[in-house]
């Protein structure tokens, strides 16, 4: 709790927003944008977002704590085990649920497993239709209607993240249904995790960008070392661990030169977000089939 002059505050709401849904329909890109910060890494591929990523919007009358998790999916091995587990967590944890999907007729099928276990768990749940921008206005009245009359859901906001549109009437659906309670973290933090979480997922977020196929869902990236320096370049040393050794061969490349174009891009991304310099080094490690060992995936810290 924050400091018990903030919480006289008599109108104050604040609550936990979990925000579900399959994978790739802009979850990452919501909180995102919400927070005007880069919470989440985002690509165009699925399965991008591991973690259960807390992330805190205050104002003068509310506090929205989003909670950005994996995509909800039918898991085929440890690793995707634990995100849907991790996903499900969240929901559990949450106030309210933000239920995202996208603006296709087959997606109001695609959610009746989710909705029964909402409904089960008793969670207000608010429906998010993402992606407007990509279909024609006339076609959004009767997709809602569909949803409505399907789940018996009351509120159903349609919105696009990536333009911004219908965010401001998302959010006044969500601070309505939030409990009165004084502010659970101060006004000036946005999430509680640390600095040297965020430098390993956008090197992550950079091999999802350089490599295709297989390679980004084979790897995960793990700080070895983060050594801030008052005068000079901040030191950050990071291991990538994939699977095979082809995987290795491919993410060094000849002569070293894929990896060479990875870490000057990570570097980049990471000097902006740290807002100083960084001499980013990069290993590569081969740990077989990681992805099947829960105690594995839990030691490299990808859930």
């Amino acid at each position: 709790m924050v400091d018990e002059e903030r919480s006289n505050i008599g109108n104050f709401v604040c609550g936990y927003v979990a925000v579900a849904g399959k994978p790739n329909v802009g979850k990452s890109t919501l909180v995102n944008r919400f927070l005007n910060f880069p919470l989440s890494i985002i690509t165009p591929k699925p399965q991008t977002t591991r973690h259960k990523i807390l992330g805190i919007l205050s104002e003068d009358n509310y506090q929205i704590i989003f909670l950005d998790s994996p995509g909800i999916m039918h898991p085929k091995y440890a690793l995707q085990e634990l995100m849907v587990k991790s996903a499900w967590s969240a929901v559990e944890e949450a106030d309210i649920v933000l239920l995202m999907v996208e603006p296709w007729p087959q997606a109001v099928e695609e959610i009746g497993d989710m909705v029964d276990r909402l409904k089960a768990l008793n969670k207000t749940t608010v429906l998010a239709i993402n992606k407007i921008d990509l279909v024609p206005k006339p076609q959004l009245l009767p997709l809602m209607d569909q949803y409505s009359k399907c789940y018996g859901l009351e509120d159903i906001v349609p919105i696009s993240a990536l333009k911004a549109d219908g965010l401001d009437r998302l959010k006044q659906v969500l601070i309505a249904k939030l409990p009165k309670q004084p502010p659970f973290y101060p006004p000036e933090e946005l999430t509680d995790r640390p600095q040297r979480f965020f430098v390993s997922e956008i090197i992550r977020q950079k091999v999802y960008e350089h490599f295709g196929e297989e390679i980004p869902y084979s790897v995960a990236v793990v700080i070895d070392e983060f050594i801030e320096r008052k005068e000079g370049k901040d030191y950050i040393k990071a291991t990538i661990v994939c699977e095979r050794d082809s995987q290795k061969a491919i993410l060094i490349g000849s002569k070293g030169e894929a990896m060479k174009r990875l870490g000057r891009s990570a570097r980049e991304e990471i000097e902006t977000f740290l807002g100083k310099g960084v001499y980013l080094e990069l290993v590569v490690e081969v740990r077989r089939n990681w992805r099947k060992d829960e105690r594995a995936i839990k030691r490299l810290g990808q859930v």
